[in-house]
């Protein structure tokens, strides 16, 4: 593979991304993905990897905003907080459910 080319094999899809970024830190951005998919798969009895993709996505994103918050950098305009998390619980629940 070239500059900026990262095979990517994370729940069972297989494919070929190019960035304009160093080979190596595209290999900690998926190995800290797949590090989140696997601990979302051993914590949510969810076997859809689609339900997995999501959940890790959204895992993800809340650490980001999280991390934001701590730095003082304001997080996209959305409703507030705590709607928020009532709404990813609600989410969860939903997911649980199927």
């Amino acid at each position: 593979m070239g500059d900026g080319q990262l095979k990517i094999d994370v729940l069972g899809a297989s494919f070929t991304i190019q960035a304009d970024e160093d080979p190596a830190y595209l290999k900690s951005v998926l190995s800290y993905l797949q590090r989140k998919v696997n601990t979302v798969q051993s914590a949510v009895p969810v076997e859809d990897p689609l339900k997995v993709a999501i959940l890790a996505g959204f895992e993800l994103v809340d650490e980001l905003f999280k991390e934001r918050r701590r730095s003082g950098v304001s997080a996209p305009a959305s409703p507030d907080m705590d709607e928020l998390e009532e709404i990813t619980v609600r989410l969860i629940d939903k997911l649980n459910k199927i």
